[in-house]
């Protein structure tokens, strides 16, 4: 049974790691609410842990496996009412998953794309790929709103909008990292075919060859965020806040890779202290985020 004590040392645990790793994840926001901060820390911990046996570490294949299909048991475990173990993240998500109502599949979606990290480092089409971010970040804004109250379906679709471009603007800037340290690629293999280039042509000093690609995938990203745009305008409050500075973030982190010159397109763009700071006071009004 689950003492007051080891829930409270459970909460405790989550907000250190997520605090800990703050500069990946919202949690330590001073925008979002604060009854939001310790679920969704919650959450983060979760993420963040099945993450972390996805890709790194000495594990092999089937050992990093097995550890998210033990954490696929321990969600079943939660929405069967019968979680008895004492892993501090699920005695935590036990609580916000039952206070809160969310939707189990959603963790389950989560699981899915880090099972799919081990196995899979190559993507035929754009298809494969967006349907890896609507398992791999799309649930992470749904949980959000969840959390926020019951979301309307045009929130939901917006939401996904948002988090699948900020997912493809994360490939986008860390291309060569993921090549050099994983292995993996994002960039659709048939687009890398039709344009004439190979795997080779990622690696190469001069990203010349690369740019009129990586500019289209760009400007399909930026349509896709587009038709998120207004999710941050239509929730109220410090949540609202933190949704309109995440997305103008994101805008501002794709407008610095599409400004790169054909040579240095690959490099990773750095938002400094003072457009972070500028991003934040933007983001005050809902004048800034308007569809073109």
């Amino acid at each position: 049974m689950t003492t007051n004590k080891n829930l409270a040392a459970a909460y405790d645990f989550c907000l250190k790691l997520a605090k800990s790793h703050y500069e990946n994840f919202p949690v330590a926001s001073v925008l979002l609410p604060k009854r939001l901060r310790k679920p969704i820390a919650v959450i983060y911990a979760f993420a963040r842990t099945a993450d972390d046996y996805a890709d790194e570490g000495q594990l092999t294949e089937a050992e990093r496996i097995t550890k998210l299909q033990n954490y696929r048991s321990h969600l079943t475990e939660i929405s069967d009412g019968s979680y008895t173990g004492d892993d501090p993240i699920f005695i935590a998500l036990d609580d916000v998953i039952t206070h809160f109502q969310l939707p189990i599949y959603l963790f389950d979606d989560l699981l899915s794309a880090f099972m799919q990290d081990v196995v899979k480092n190559r993507y035929q089409t754009m298809e494969e790929v967006l349907h890896y971010c609507q398992r791999s970040a799309n649930p992470v804004g749904r949980l959000l709103l969840h959390l926020n109250g019951e979301p309307t379906q045009q929130q939901l679709v917006e939401s996904d909008a948002i988090c699948t471009s900020l997912q493809l603007i994360n490939f986008y800037q860390d291309i060569l990292q993921d090549k050099q340290e994983n292995n993996r690629i994002y960039i659709p293999q048939h687009m890398l075919t039709e344009a004439g280039l190979n795997e080779d042509d990622i690696t190469l000093a001069n990203s010349r060859k690369l740019a009129p690609l990586l500019r289209h995938l760009f400007q399909q990203t930026m349509d896709l965020m587009n038709e998120g745009l207004e999710l941050g305008n239509g929730i109220k409050g410090r949540l609202g806040w933190e949704i309109r500075a995440m997305t103008l973030g994101g805008l501002e982190t794709l407008n610095k890779l599409s400004a790169q010159d054909d040579e240095n397109i690959l490099s990773r763009p750095r938002l400094t202290r003072r457009t972070q700071l500028k991003i934040l006071l933007f983001s005050l009004s809902k004048t800034h985020l308007k569809r073109s």
